[in-house]
């Protein structure tokens, strides 16, 4: 039986992986980009690769529309709307500056028009009036907004409207938005189809999508470009290659080809000097644990994916510990954390998760309950 008292098991062996070499590769540092603020994210593990002023509140413009359609997914998710559902044109979305979709005033229009309209269009409009179904009001919907991005972690942001129309009020930080753009990729893999759509034709207008890397890199598949004389003009940009997914944000450059150059420097960078393995399957047995009141081991597992990024070679001397919580008591839910998973490169920490049961743990039968009674006592 193991002891409830913190249990360390090495896995260093088990994760060593024979096809990485046993040298790393070196790491050049990283390219000049001339944006304001900039940042390389790893989607799956949530590695930092490289950044620069990635924490300096900076306006959004149109990248707005990303957290904007966090929220309208997890309305979809949660069966307040619909994707055949119509939705009344109002007059305050008719009216909206900037980029629109040319909806008209009046007229209803279904859900997943008017996201393709937000997404590939970057239609204020058709944004004005998704937000305005979610929360009753553009203001309204802007609460949710700061609500979702404070669930997620998004530090450095703020919310004012739902097209990303300036306001002082209004920022957010290049990390910010590369941590909502994995959290869309990541939650919503349905919907992340139509940012890689290429155009979209409504009111027999059609657009093509603002973001030039789809034609220049068939690897990357969003995520959303942004524009307005204050922010300049910016771009989050995601690639998947060889089972690896980058997410770039570059903000403030001076020019379109100024975004998607900058963009494709920094995504090159990231995949050619730096890799990523999947280490635990959520779900998947990674230990076991005895807990008082129930017979037979407890499988222990983690609930989501668990990555690991470092510089190419590197991945050799990854090693990982579980640490799990003393004296646990029958019954525990599928829900309760019961220690942690930590990895390790070096005496860098680079993942520390919960660990959960493998599911609901109910109390064994009135013998083994008597017994582990008694046992609690002495310990």
């Amino acid at each position: 039986m193991m002891k409830q008292s913190a249990l360390l098991m090495f896995l260093a062996t088990a994760l060593a992986f024979s096809s990485l070499s046993s040298a790393s590769t070196a790491v050049p540092p990283p390219p000049a980009v001339p944006a304001k603020g900039y940042v390389v994210v790893d989607a799956f593990s949530g590695r930092i690769l490289v950044g620069q002023n990635d924490t300096e509140r900076l306006e959004p413009a149109s990248l707005t529309k990303l957290m904007t359609a966090y929220v309208v997914f997890h309305a979809l998710e949660d069966g307040k709307l619909h994707l055949d559902q119509e939705l009344p044109i109002s007059e305050h979305a008719w009216k909206a500056e900037g980029s629109r979709t040319f909806l008209n005033v009046g007229s209803r229009v279904r859900v997943d028009t008017l996201i393709q309209g937000m997404i590939v269009q970057s239609g204020n409009d058709a944004t004005i009036a998704l937000a305005e179904a979610v929360g009753g009001s553009e203001a309204t919907f802007a609460t949710l907004m700061n609500q979702y991005a404070q669930r997620i972690g998004l530090s450095g942001s703020h919310w004012m409207n739902a097209p990303g129309l300036p306001d002082p009020q209004h920022y957010t930080t290049a990390r910010d938005i590369a941590t909502l753009s994995a959290a869309l990729i990541r939650e919503f893999p349905q919907y992340y189809k139509w940012y890689s759509q290429r155009s979209f034709t409504y009111n027999n207008i059609t657009q093509q999508n603002r973001n030039g890397l789809l034609e220049r890199d068939p690897t990357v598949d969003g995520i959303k470009t942004g524009h307005t004389d204050a922010a300049g003009y910016c771009l989050a940009a995601s690639a998947l290659r060889d089972g690896m997914r980058l997410v770039s944000v570059v903000m403030g450059t001076a020019s379109p080809k100024a975004r998607e150059d900058a963009s494709a420097t920094l995504l090159g960078y990231g995949f050619n000097f730096y890799e990523t393995k999947k280490l635990y399957s959520a779900g998947k047995a990674i230990s076991t644990v005895h807990v008082y009141k129930v017979g037979d081991p407890v499988s222990v597992i983690v609930r989501n994916d668990v990555y690991a990024t470092a510089a190419r070679g590197e991945l050799v001397g990854v090693r990982s510990s579980v640490t799990l919580n003393p004296r646990l008591v029958a019954p525990l839910s599928a829900t309760t954390p019961i220690g942690r998973l930590k990895v390790m490169l070096g005496d860098t920490v680079i993942s520390d998760v919960p660990v959960y049961p493998n599911g609901a743990i109910e109390q064994g039968n009135i013998f083994r309950r008597a017994i582990d009674t008694t046992r609690l006592w002495f310990h």
